[in-house]
C-alpha cells in the first residue's frame, strides 16, 4: 500500500501559519503562547504544591531553619510566575526594542518584588523565632522585645529595599557605580542631619537587645520615676506615679543611670534611731537584742545586724539592717510599721526614751562675770 504524499494542512491552513504578524509567522506566535502557558502551568502547580505542603509542614513542630524556609516558600506569589512565563515564551519572537524592554521590565520588576517579599518574610520569620528564643532562653514573659522588634525590622527592610532596587537598576542596564557614590554621600550628610533620630533608633536596638527594662518595670531615671508603658523607635513612654505619661527620648534614657525596681528580689532595709543621753548604758548594751527580737519575730524578713552605732549631737545612735523578702513595696511598708511599733513599745517598757534635738545653755553667775571682768582690766 502506496502512502499517500498529500501534505498534512491543507494549503490555506499552511499558508495561514507562513502568514507574517508583527514581524513573526502565526506559527511563531502559536509556539510561543504555547511555551508561555506550558511554563505557566508547571510553573502555577509547582507553585500551588509548594505552597500547600510548605503550609501542612507549618502546622507540625519544626526547628528554626526550617520554619523560615517553610514560611518564605509560603510568600510566593503569582506575579513572578507569569512574568517568567512571559519572558520564557517571548524569547523566540522577534519584537521591536520598545517591546522586547517592557517586557524585561517587567520580567525584573516581578522578580525584584518577589526577592523583596521573600526577603522580608524571612527578616519577619527571622526576628519572630529569634525574639521568642531570647525569651524562652531567659525565661522572661515580658513584651518588650516584641515592642522594640520593630527598629530592628525597619532598618532590615531599609535595607534589603536599597540593595534590590540597585540590583534592579543595574541589571536594566543603569550605571549605579556614581549612584553608590552619591548614595554614600548623601548617607553620610543625612546620618549628619538626623543624628538625634538615628541615636533614638540605635537606642531603640539597645533596649531591645541589653534589655535594662521592659515594658511593665518601675524604673526611677533621674528625677523621673514611673511605670513603663511603651518602647518605641524613638522614644519610650512611662507613666509617672502622679499619673501623666511622660516621653523620653531613647538616647537620653540610655545616657542615664536607670533604677529598675521591678527585677528587686529582695529589700535592704536600713534604719537609724537616737536615744537620750540619760539612758544607762548597761541598758543601751541591751538595745541592739531588742531591736533584733522585734525584726526576727515577723514573718519574710530576714535579719542582718544592729549596733550601738555613734555618739550623736543629741542622742545615742543605734542602727539596724534587715531584708524584706519580697519587692513589693506595699509588703516593706506594713513590715516597717509592724517593726517600728514593736521597737517603740519595747523601748517604753524599759523605761527608754527616744531622743530629739536639743540644746542644753549654761548661764555663768553675774559675781563669776565680774571677776573675769576684773581680771582681765588688770
Amino acid at each position: 500500500m502506496a502512502l499517500s504524499s498529500e501534505p498534512l494542512f491543507s494549503p490555506t491552513l499552511q499558508d495561514f501559519a507562513d502568514s507574517v504578524v508583527l514581524d513573526n509567522t502565526v506559527r511563531a506566535w502559536g509556539m510561543s503562547i504555547g511555551v508561555a502557558l506550558l511554563v505557566f502551568a508547571g510553573l502555577a502547580v509547582a507553585r500551588r504544591v509548594a505552597v500547600r505542603r510548605a503550609g501542612r509542614l507549618l502546622e507540625r513542630p519544626r526547628n528554626q531553619a526550617t520554619t523560615l524556609l517553610l514560611r518564605t516558600i509560603c510568600a510566593t506569589g503569582t506575579l513572578v510566575v507569569v512574568a517568567t512565563a512571559l519572558w520564557i515564551g517571548t524569547r523566540s519572537l522577534v519584537l521591536p526594542e520598545t517591546a522586547r524592554l517592557l517586557l524585561r521590565v517587567f520580567f525584573v520588576a516581578a522578580v525584584a518584588l518577589q526577592v523583596t517579599r521573600w526577603a522580608f518574610e524571612s527578616l519577619d520569620t527571622g526576628i519572630g523565632l529569634f525574639v521568642r528564643h531570647l525569651r524562652d532562653k531567659q525565661g522572661d514573659d515580658d513584651t518588650n522585645l516584641t515592642a522594640a522588634a520593630p527598629a530592628v525590622r525597619f532598618l532590615a527592610r531599609l535595607a534589603v529595599v536599597v540593595l534590590v532596587v540597585v540590583l534592579v537598576l543595574q541589571n536594566l542596564g543603569v550605571d549605579v557605580t556614581a549612584m553608590i557614590t552619591g548614595l554614600g554621600i548623601g548617607g553620610v550628610a543625612v546620618a549628619l542631619a538626623l543624628q538625634n533620630i538615628l541615636g533614638d533608633l540605635f537606642g531603640s536596638l539597645s533596649i531591645l537587645l541589653d534589655k535594662p527594662f521592659v515594658v511593665g518595670d518601675f524604673v526611677v531615671v533621674g528625677s523621673t520615676m514611673g511605670t513603663i508603658e511603651r518602647i518605641g523607635l524613638k522614644t519610650t513612654r512611662i507613666r509617672a506615679l502622679s499619673g501623666e505619661q511622660l516621653v523620653v527620648a531613647n538616647s537620653d534614657l540610655l545616657s542615664s543611670r536607670i533604677q529598675n525596681f521591678k527585677r528587686m528580689q529582695q529589700r535592704r532595709v536600713q534604719f537609724s534611731l537616737g536615744v537620750t543621753y540619760q539612758t544607762p548604758l548597761d541598758t543601751v548594751a541591751k538595745l541592739p537584742a531588742v531591736i533584733r527580737e522585734c525584726i526576727e519575730s515577723r514573718q519574710g524578713v530576714r535579719f542582718e545586724r544592729a549596733h550601738f552605732m555613734s555618739f550623736g549631737d543629741s542622742a545615742l545612735q543605734l542602727e539596724g539592717v534587715y531584708w524584706v523578702l519580697s519587692p513589693d513595696m506595699t509588703r516593706h511598708m506594713d513590715l516597717q510599721q509592724e517593726i517600728f511599733l514593736a521597737i517603740g513599745r519595747r523601748f517604753a517598757s524599759l523605761g527608754v526614751e527616744f531622743a530629739y534635738p536639743t540644746r542644753t545653755v549654761h548661764l555663768a553667775p553675774p559675781a563669776v562675770v565680774s571677776h573675769a571682768g576684773d581680771r582681765a582690766s588688770a
